[in-house]
């Protein structure tokens, strides 16, 4: 009986108030909302502005190229970080080196650092045969430079990890069944290292896209840098910085709902993301 007491009583004990988790719950949301209720009622915004300037057409332009240049940096990221991840984990110390070397270099120095040095390249390299380097390096060009290779640089290591995490023992049974190395590779070894990369690389493209923000140093008219245009005019700066978030906000939530299901759909069978 004692037993079978146990078992009833059991379940309820889960429904026992934790009160020093609701205070500190109860807190948490006092302040959050003290804050909310405190940039409401500022006299310094014109929470007008805000919905007025959405859609205007000089902040869609920097919203359509900010997710061009997203996308294509992460395209260009992730081509050349699976080039650099086969190199990295090759038998050729020539190429090891090179891959250890790329990454070093271009994971290692802030982003802002290298989008100044594509942006003032012309300054050491001013020609390139008959080329101008000032007509090449457009600030387009260099803030899609500086954050392609940076993201290359971060997706070798995402890229080798994967490839590495999967058993050797795979590669030999393969080797025994008599099938090629580029064999081995595309059928065995990247059907379930992507399981392992596609995560982090989501990952990647969101921050790649909070990331591209910072080619505003440059002018290159994204989003942030139409919003600092148009403040720069009309001096709603605080309202033109909320545009700004809002968009980064919906973009990056719609980015994470995309990432979840494609997770969700190279997940191994028995396993949600």
């Amino acid at each position: 009986m004692a037993s079978i007491d146990t078992e009833i009583r059991a379940p309820h004990v889960g429904l026992k108030i934790r009160w020093g988790q609701v205070m500190v719950g109860g807190a948490a949301l006092a302040v959050i909302a003290a804050m909310i209720w405190v940039v409401a009622q500022s006299q310094s915004i014109y929470w007008s502005e805000i919905p007025a300037y959405m859609f205007d057409p000089r902040i869609l332009r920097g919203v359509v190229l900010t997710l061009q240049l997203t996308a294509a940096a992460m395209v260009f990221g992730i081509a050349l970080g699976a080039v650099m991840a086969a190199m990295a984990i090759s038998h050729n110390v020539v190429l090891r080196a090179i891959a250890a070397g790329f990454v070093w270099w271009f994971r290692g120095v802030p982003l802002i650092v290298q989008i100044f040095l594509w942006f003032n390249i012309a300054l050491f390299v001013p020609h390139i045969g008959p080329f101008d380097i000032n007509t090449l390096i457009t600030p387009t060009i260099a803030g899609f430079l500086a954050l392609g290779l940076h993201e290359a640089a971060n997706m070798t290591e995402i890229i080798r990890a994967g490839l590495k995490s999967v058993d050797r023992g795979q590669r030999e049974a393969a080797q025994a069944l008599g099938l090629k190395p580029l064999q081995t590779m595309w059928t065995i070894i990247l059907p379930q290292a992507v399981r392992l990369v596609i995560p982090p690389t989501g990952n990647q493209a969101i921050g790649m896209l909070k990331a591209s923000a910072i080619v505003s140093v440059i002018g290159m008219r994204d989003l942030l840098t139409q919003a600092q245009q148009i403040y720069a005019a009309n001096y709603l700066i605080i309202e033109m910085l909320f545009v700004a978030s809002i968009w980064y906000l919906g973009i990056t939530t719609i980015a994470s709902i995309g990432q979840h299901f494609i997770e969700k759909r190279f997940a191994p069978k028995g396993r949600t993301a």
